[in-house]
C-alpha cells in the first residue's frame, strides 16, 4: 500500500512537471514563433523573435540613451526621442510592422481607418494587462465586457456635464491657494522662475481629493500619496520582464507595496463606510465624485438579461477611487504643464488667451459657464493634446482571430495603435504637423481631422475616456486663473526634454517657467 502510494505520489510529480515545462516551452518559443510565422506571411517585418525578452531589453538600452540629455533645440519632434525603437521600426519595415514585448509580437497600427475598427470592437480588442497593474487599480480602466459595460452605466452619470459644475469651486479653491503662494513669491520683485511641474503636479492632486472627497480631502490626499508610491513600484516593475508568481515573494519591495494597499483601502472603507451611513440616515448626497458615485449606485441599473439590479460592493467603490486619482491626476497636470510651456514660447497665443478670458471674466472668479465658451483655449488645448498627449499610446489584446483591413490578425498577438504617432503625422496633418497652430481647430475638431480618426488624445469610440470633460474644466479654471494675473516666459534654465514618467508625457528636467505679475 506504502509503495503504491509513493508510485502515485511519484507520476503526479511527473505529470506536474512535464505539464509545466510544456506550458513555460509553449509560452517562449512555440507560440511565440507559430505567430511570428503567420505575420511573416502576410508580409510584416520586424527583428526575429528573441527568447522571452523579445525587443525589450533593445528598447530599454534605446530610450536610456535618447533620455540622457535634453533635446539640443526646441522641437515637438520628440517623438525619436521617446520611442526610439518603434520610431526605428516604422522608418526600417513601414506600415505592416511589429516588435516583440517579451514573447509577444505587438503589431503597430498606423491607418485611420484601421484604428477606427479596433476603437470599435471593443470585446474582440480588449485592453492589455497584467498582474501587476491590476494591483494598480482593477476600476473601470482595467474591466471589460459585461462587467465594464455594468460599470461604466452606474459611473455617467457622475461624469455628466451637469455634475461636473458642481465640481468648478473645488478646483477654484485648489488653484487659488496655488495662486495666492505665487503673488507671495513674486510681491517683491514682480517676477520669479518656478519649476512648474512639481506645482502643477500638487495642484492636480490637489484638485482631484477635493472633487473626489469634498470635506474629507485632507484624508484623500494621504491615499493620493500612497497611490503615488505604489505607481513608482509599479513602473519600475513593468521596465523588467514580469515572472509569474514574483509578486508573492517577501522581497523588500513586495512587503512595502502590501503596507501601502492596505493602509489606501483602510482609509478609503472609512470614508466610504461614513458616506454610505449618512445617506442611509436620509442625508442628500456630496456633489462630490464620491457622492455622486454613491447616489448612483444606490439607485442601480437594471440588468436587463438578468432582471435584477446592480450594485457595486465595497472592493469595486474602492477600485473607482482609486482609479479617480490615476486617470484625473497624471493626464491633468500632463496637460497644463505643456499648455503653460507652450504658451511661454509662443507668446502671441498666450496674448490671445488672455485676452479672451479677461474679456470674459475680467478678473473675476471664473464660472462654468464663462469656461465653456471660451473658444481660443480651447484651441489652444486642442492643439496642445494634439502634440503632446497625455495618454500617448494605447494597446489592445487580439482575443481571437480578426480581419482588420487587409490584413488578419491572430489570436494571442497585441496592436498598438501610436496616439503620438498619428497625432504628428505630416500626411494626416500637413507640413506643418510638428508645429504648435491651433489655429488648425478654429472650425471645431471634426474639421480639424477631416472626419479621420487622427486626433484620440482622451480615446475614442466606447471606451473614451470618462472624464475627459472633468480634466478639461480643471486645465480651464487653472489656466484662466494663472493668466489673469501672470504672464509667462521660458526661463533660459528650461531643457526641452519629454519623456514618459508614470504612464504619461511629462517634462524629464522639470518645467522651469518665469512669471511676472500683471
Amino acid at each position: 500500500m506504502e509503495v503504491t502510494l509513493i508510485n502515485v505520489a511519484t507520476s503526479l510529480v511527473c505529470i506536474f512537471t512535464i505539464t509545466w515545462m510544456w506550458k513555460a516551452l509553449n509560452w517562449i518559443w512555440l507560440k511565440p514563433k507559430i505567430l511570428e510565422r503567420s505575420l511573416t506571411k502576410q508580409g510584416f517585418r520586424g527583428q526575429p523573435y528573441k527568447v522571452l525578452f523579445g525587443d525589450t531589453k533593445k528598447i530599454a538600452q534605446m530610450v536610456k540613451e535618447t533620455t540622457s540629455k535634453p533635446m539640443e533645440h526646441f522641437s515637438n519632434h520628440y517623438t525619436p526621442r521617446i520611442f526610439p525603437f518603434h520610431h526605428q521600426t516604422m522608418e526600417n519595415y513601414g506600415e505592416k510592422s511589429y516588435f516583440w514585448n517579451g514573447p509577444t509580437p505587438t503589431v503597430i497600427i498606423t491607418k485611420p481607418e484601421e484604428i477606427r475598427e479596433i476603437m470599435l470592437k471593443i470585446y474582440d480588442f480588449q485592453k492589455t494587462t497584467t498582474p501587476l497593474l491590476k494591483r494598480l487599480t482593477n476600476g473601470l480602466v482595467r474591466l471589460e465586457g459585461q462587467k465594464w459595460a455594468q460599470e461604466r452605466k452606474l459611473l455617467n452619470p457622475a461624469f455628466h456635464v451637469e455634475k461636473l459644475k458642481h465640481m468648478v469651486p473645488a478646483f477654484h479653491a485648489s488653484c487659488n491657494e496655488m495662486i495666492q503662494e505665487w503673488e507671495k513669491m513674486t510681491s517683491k520683485t514682480g517676477s520669479e522662475e518656478l519649476e512648474m511641474w512639481s506645482y502643477l503636479h500638487n495642484l492636480s492632486a490637489d484638485a482631484i481629493s477635493r472633487a473626489a472627497f469634498g470635506s474629507s480631502f485632507g484624508e484623500g490626499k494621504r491615499v493620493f500619496q500612497l497611490l503615488r508610491e505604489h505607481i513608482s513600484i509599479t513602473v519600475q516593475s513593468l521596465q523588467s520582464v514580469y515572472i509569474p508568481g514574483s509578486r508573492f515573494l517577501p522581497t523588500k519591495t513586495n512587503i512595502r507595496e502590501a503596507k501601502i494597499i492596505k493602509e489606501m483601502e483602510s482609509l478609503l472603507i472609512d470614508m466610504i463606510q461614513r458616506r454610505q451611513k449618512a445617506m442611509e440616515n436620509g442625508e442628500e448626497a456630496k456633489d462630490d465624485l464620491l457622492g455622486l458615485l454613491l447616489k448612483s449606485n444606490l439607485e442601480g441599473i437594471q440588468d436587463e438579461k438578468n432582471r435584477h439590479y446592480v450594485k457595486l460592493g465595497m472592493k469595486e467603490v474602492i477600485e473607482e477611487c482609486k482609479t479617480f486619482y490615476i486617470a484625473g491626476q497624471e493626464t491633468t497636470s500632463s496637460l497644463l504643464v505643456w499648455t503653460l510651456i507652450m504658451l511661454s514660447k509662443h507668446q502671441d497665443w498666450q496674448e490671445q488667451a488672455r485676452e479672451e478670458i479677461l474679456a470674459t471674466f475680467g478678473h473675476d472668479k471664473p464660472n462654468n459657464v464663462g469656461l465653456n465658451q471660451l473658444k481660443k483655449v480651447n484651441m489652444i488645448l486642442h492643439e496642445v493634446l494634439r502634440l503632446y498627449p497625455p495618454v500617448f499610446i494605447l494597446n489592445r489584446k487580439v482575443c481571437r482571430d480578426m480581419k482588420v483591413g487587409d490584413m488578419v490578425l491572430p489570436a494571442g498577438v497585441d496592436v498598438t495603435l501610436q496616439t503620438i504617432f498619428i497625432h504628428h503625422s505630416k500626411q494626416i496633418w500637413g507640413s506643418d504637423a510638428n508645429e504648435f497652430n491651433p489655429e488648425r481647430f478654429s472650425h471645431g475638431l471634426l474639421k480639424a481631422s477631416g472626419g479621420d480618426m487622427c486626433f484620440f488624445a482622451f480615446g475614442w469610440g466606447p471606451r473614451i475616456c470618462i472624464g475627459s470633460n472633468f480634466a478639461m474644466m480643471e486645465v480651464k479654471m487653472a489656466l484662466a486663473m494663472i493668466l489673469q494675473r501672470f504672464s509667462l516666459e521660458l526661463s533660459p534654465s528650461y531643457a526641452h526634454a519629454p519623456m514618459i514618467g508614470r504612464g504619461t508625457l511629462q517634462p524629464q528636467f522639470g518645467a522651469n517657467l518665469v512669471l511676472h505679475r500683471i
